[in-house]
């Protein structure tokens, strides 16, 4: 039987992205640099963050998050996996459709209204 950890109430699990130890404009950081918000990718989410329509949070979207109240899950040996609040999600990463997908933009959408 295996493990795994499935949250609970407005939380998500996250794989916290891998820290960089030099910027890109060549600074080594120390190992102790607090970075104030960290970036991961969603592994789950609780039934009452997927129920609730105010929270447009997926699994494997890629989020910003305040580690600040994040509750590190000692589940794997160079512990990634937080349980993050949905609170302290600050920005989920989503890519814009690209022109030639045939999908349109909401100002393509007014436009063909307005002349309809």
């Amino acid at each position: 039987m295996s493990e795994f950890v499935e949250p609970l109430g407005m939380r998500v699990l996250v794989r916290k992205d891998e820290s960089r130890q030099t910027t890109k404009g060549g600074i080594v950081l120390p190992d102790d640099a607090e970075i104030p918000t960290i970036t991961g990718r969603v592994v789950e989410i609780s039934a009452q963050v997927g129920n609730d329509d105010d929270f447009p949070i997926n699994k494997y979207d890629k989020i910003l998050f305040h580690p600040k109240n994040a509750i590190p899950v000692d589940f794997e040996p160079d512990n990634l996996l937080y349980v993050v609040p949905v609170d302290d999600i600050v920005a989920v990463f989503r890519r814009a459709p690209s022109p030639d997908s045939g999908i349109e933009s909401a100002s393509e959408l007014d436009e063909r209204d307005d002349e309809e």
